[in-house]
């Protein structure tokens, strides 16, 4: 999965004017390629299946003018879902107290896999995990991947979120368009 985040940064603007935020925009090869667009409201509650077809009709109309990737793909819009993927330093803020996994893309004192609590992130900007009781540095722009693991506490936290906002739905593979 090849992660755009030159495109990323084109779209901002757009879902920032709609009400949210890019989690991450990525591509994968396969028999057709797919553009997925990772999104989240940008006041912290659940994304609904509509808004995530917005953000498709909306990006359509960008990418009809400005083609992102060569040759025929489907767009993907979708929430970030439970188990997220932890992108941005706000995430790794929002979702402190949390279990998370991070892989990185060269060992960080001596590892390239965390597993363990969400401690945030330092004024340097460094994410910091507990991994069985020690605290651990991890440079943001060595991280490769991140993820919330799924536990009973965050399917907690998200369920209240859920609670809050009984009007909307997740979705995690609404609002495809296509395009060729």
């Amino acid at each position: 999965m090849e992660r755009l985040s030159w495109l990323e940064a084109r779209i901002a603007p757009t879902l920032e004017a709609m009400g949210f935020d890019v989690v991450r925009v990525a591509l994968t090869s396969g028999q057709r390629k797919t553009l997925q667009v990772m999104a989240d409201r940008n006041d912290g509650s659940l994304i609904s299946v509509e808004e995530c077809s917005e953000i498709s009709h909306a990006l359509s109309a960008i990418f009809d003018v400005e083609e992102p990737v060569k040759g025929a793909y489907d767009l993907e819009v979708s929430s970030a879902g439970i188990d997220r993927p932890l992108t941005r330093p706000k995430d790794f803020a929002t979702y402190a107290g949390f279990d998370a996994k991070l892989e990185t893309k060269m060992p960080v004192e001596g590892r390239k896999r965390f597993r363990g609590l969400l401690k945030g992130v330092n004024d340097a900007g460094d994410v910091l995990i507990d991994v069985d009781g020690t605290e651990t540095t991890v440079p943001m722009d060595a991280i490769g991947n991140a993820k919330l693991v799924l536990t009973d506490q965050l399917i907690a936290a998200t369920a209240s979120r859920k609670a809050c906002n009984e009007n909307r739905r997740t979705g995690s593979d609404a609002g495809s368009g296509k395009k060729t």
